[in-house]
C-alpha cells in the first residue's frame, strides 16, 4: 500500500526563521510560503534529492497545529507523508483494518494539489501519518 515518503513536516513557532535557517545555514532550495486556509496552515518545502521536508505554521486561531506548538512552543516532528497510489482503497483497507481516519474520511486537497488523509497518531505509535495520492 505505501509508496515512498513524500515528505516530513515539522511544526515551526516562526516559518520565516525557520526558512531562512534551511535556506541560509543549511544551502537547502526553499519553496516560496503557501497558504493553505483549509488546513489552517501556512507551509514551504525544503526540497532534497530523495525527499522534502515540509516547514508549517499556524494560520489564524484555529489551526490544528496550534495545540501541538502550544506543547512544543520550539517546534518538532509533526507528521510523516507517504504516497499512495488509490488513496480511497487505501482510506478502506486501512478502516477495515481498524486505523481511524481523521475528520469524515473524505480526502481533501493537500498543498500539492493532490488528495491527502491523516490517520490517527494513536494507531501508528503516536506518529500522525498523512496519506497523498499520486
Amino acid at each position: 500500500m505505501l509508496g515512498r515518503v513524500n515528505h516530513i513536516a515539522i511544526a515551526v513557532p516562526d516559518l520565516a526563521a525557520a526558512t531562512a535557517s534551511y535556506r541560509d545555514t543549511l544551502g537547502a532550495v526553499v519553496s516560496a510560503p503557501q497558504s493553505l486556509p483549509e488546513h489552517g496552515v501556512t507551509v514551504v518545502f525544503v526540497e532534497l534529492p530523495n525527499t522534502k521536508v515540509e516547514l508549517l505554521e499556524p494560520l489564524g486561531e484555529g489551526s490544528p497545529i496550534a495545540p501541538f506548538l502550544e506543547k512544543n512552543p520550539a517546534g518538532g516532528m509533526h507528521h510523516i507523508c507517504y504516497e499512495v497510489t488509490d488513496i480511497l482503497a487505501a482510506r478502506d483497507q486501512l478502516k477495515a483494518s481498524g486505523a481511524r481516519v481523521l475528520g469524515d474520511g473524505t480526502p481533501k486537497t493537500g498543498a500539492h494539489g493532490k488528495p491527502v488523509l491523516f490517520l490517527h497518531p494513536k494507531d501508528f505509535f503516536g506518529t500522525l501519518i498523512e496519506l497523498e495520492q499520486v
